[in-house]
């Protein structure tokens, strides 16, 4: 089953850009990523799927259910952390969680604080006293605290340092164990390679591509370094599927694509001193879609 299926979603802004013809489903239980660069309609795709800002036209739903025509109904079981929170300052931090959990008319003060022990958040603070990082933990705990089927995030590690980035992951893994959707906006490939089954490749508005990360990393390319005995010809590598070939004395690299066993062939009829094979990062992926698109 699709927990969000959005179809041909268009936002304009008179001459400005928003999205066009947006189209992609998320399935039940997965840890999806919809990744590009700032202002490629990541966030604008995100409030119209919550109707937050209405559609100028496509459609999206959310469990089955129109996001516009059943809004309230679908927001009680959404969690959504926006790119940037505000705050009432004065408001304790519990305070606040409260009266958010007052909104689902379910008791959440042992999930509260379950929670912030998990980021380390001091729920007897105000909210003014708070840096840029313990505010994006109050909009986490926002989000989750009503144990949501479906949870939203539009950039959630902005702010916070590596070791809360790693434990935050942890808790959004141990919620989609439980059977929470996750919808997980980034421009930070890493942390959609980390988590995510399957990416949505957002450029200028458009989708690019919507694939398996799996997927993604098969069909490209793979690096080799290799370290000689002696010298090497450049020619001998000019295979195809080689690319960025580069011959420096004794040290090769280059990117190959295709039946990886033409050249283990190859390398095998020569005396080598040291091989490395890998992956590229989504990263080099990544401006490989953008490049073929250009």
């Amino acid at each position: 089953m699709n927990v969000i299926e959005i179809n041909e979603l268009t936002k304009t802004y008179g001459k400005s850009r928003g999205i066009t013809d947006i189209s992609f489903q998320v399935e039940e239980g997965e840890i999806f990523g919809f990744i590009g660069p700032n202002g490629a309609g990541k966030s604008t795709t995100i409030r119209t799927l919550l109707s937050l800002i209405h559609p100028t036209s496509g459609s999206a739903k959310i469990f089955g259910k129109d996001c516009i025509e059943s809004a309230p109904e679908i927001a009680k079981e959404v969690g959504y952390l926006p790119s940037e929170v505000f705050y009432y300052d004065n408001m304790k931090v519990m305070d606040l969680l409260k009266y958010s959990a007052s909104f689902y008319k379910k008791d959440c003060t042992k999930r509260i604080k379950e929670l912030a022990e998990v980021l380390n958040l001091d729920l007897t603070k105000k909210i003014d006293d708070l840096s840029l990082g313990n505010k994006k933990k109050v909009g986490i705990i926002q989000g989750l605290l009503h144990e949501p089927k479906l949870i939203i995030l539009d950039e959630p590690t902005s702010g916070l340092d590596p070791l809360m980035q790693q434990k935050f992951f942890e808790l959004l893994q141990a919620e989609n164990r439980k059977g929470a959707t996750i919808l997980f906006s980034s421009h930070i490939l890493s942390e959609v390679q980390r988590l995510c089954d399957r990416v949505a490749i957002i450029k200028e508005g458009k989708i690019v591509q919507v694939e398996k990360i799996s997927t993604l990393k098969e069909n490209n390319h793979k690096k080799f370094k290799l370290e000689m005995k002696s010298d090497v010809d450049q020619s001998y590598f000019e295979l195809e599927g080689v690319s960025n070939l580069e011959v420096n004395q004794n040290h090769v690299s280059f990117l190959f694509r295709g039946n990886i066993n033409t050249v283990m062939k190859k390398i095998a009829d020569i005396q080598i001193a040291n091989l490395w094979i890998e992956e590229p990062d989504l990263e080099e992926i990544f401006m490989h879609y953008y490049e073929k698109e250009a």
